[in-house]
């Protein structure tokens, strides 16, 4: 059975409605789809089969949370598609990507990633014996708008010549027209892919160790101040000449480490794992106006509490004690 044959088989897109449908089961648009769900699964597996499936269009709405970001929601039937692709070749794709890449990954995850962090921080501090660690921390500007559609097929293509699979990745592509939108499952693999490339470059021509990346985030920690600066520029060339990106100009930085590393939304300082301040000040603003729409019975007592027990996770992952008592009984 070929990987587009598995991707069509109607069990695998069973399983890939199930996925798609986890957490949302009770939206219009799914309710809707399931209750035809036989008729809607062959209808889609005779579109696939045939090649003539088209992707559907795209809702927009933005998402405010430390910057504004345009997300682009794909029709139920679509995301039935992505889940569909995705668990057939990202089993294949995550056998080669680096150990410290950390998002949109199975046991990784922003938590790992931080303590990942930690750990090289130790191991660095041991080998220091006086000496000043720094740290270069970068951010891709704009990146899922700049992905480019022939670099990631080519990318895909290398790992998976089956002409059936990229004629369906073609479709999932071009269904945006620049970049993958945020939102789409195969964006989050598609997005892993393409900066892999940068994952081996950093790894093995730069040869630096400590070196980890969640997205479009990554990090080097060194104690060679001037070689992190060098690093810098040639991960600005490579990224622009390979993978026609850019570093964002404001996020690309060389620092003491001692400052405290901000990564992920923790700050990393001496022994201790702080909140970012930035991120309390949102959460409280975020707070009171839900606050106000469970009053105005806009918003569900429910939907308040799962915000609550999404924020407190969150917070209690760092050494927040003193900041959940201040917060009290509204919190909990």
């Amino acid at each position: 059975m070929t990987l587009f044959e598995q991707i069509t088989d109607f069990e695998n897109l069973h399983r890939a409605y199930l996925g798609a449908r986890q957490c949302k089961r009770y939206r219009f648009s799914i309710l809707k789809f399931g209750r035809r769900l036989e008729e809607n699964l062959l209808s889609l597996q005779k579109e696939l089969q045939g090649k003539t499936y088209k992707h559907g269009k795209y809702r927009e709405f933005v998402v405010s949370d430390s910057k504004k970001r345009t997300i682009r929601a794909a029709p139920f039937r679509d995301r039935v598609v992505h889940h569909a692709v995705c668990r057939a070749i990202e089993p294949i794709f995550d056998k080669g990507f680096i150990y410290d890449s950390y998002a949109c990954r199975k046991g990784k995850g922003t938590h790992a990633a931080v303590r990942r962090l930690e750990s090289f921080l130790r191991s660095l501090k041991t080998k220091a014996k006086g000496r000043r660690l720094y740290c270069l921390k970068c951010d891709v500007s704009k990146y899922f708008d700049n992905v480019d559609h022939e670099l990631i097929t080519k990318m895909i293509r290398r790992k998976i010549p089956d002409k059936d699979l990229l004629w369906l990745v073609g479709e999932i592509l071009e269904s945006h027209k620049q970049g993958i939108p945020i939102g789409n499952l195969t964006s989050q693999l598609f997005a892993n892919i393409y900066l892999n490339e940068l994952d081996y470059f950093v790894k093995r021509t730069l040869r630096e160790k400590y070196y980890l990346r969640y997205m479009d985030d990554f990090l080097i920690l060194g104690l060679d101040k001037k070689r992190l600066h060098e690093s810098k520029e040639l991960i600005r060339k490579f990224l622009r000449e390979q993978l026609k990106l850019e570093l964002h100009p404001k996020k690309a930085e060389v620092f003491p480490a001692d400052k405290g590393v901000d990564f992920l939304g923790y700050v990393i300082r001496g022994n201790k794992r702080f909140l970012r301040k930035s991120t309390v000040k949102r959460f409280l603003k975020k707070k009171r106006r839900l606050e106000a729409m469970v009053r105005n019975n806009v918003l569900s007592e429910q939907s308040w509490e799962n915000s609550r027990a999404s924020w407190r996770g969150y917070a209690k992952f760092a050494d927040s004690h003193k900041l959940l008592e201040k917060l009290g009984q509204s919190l909990w």
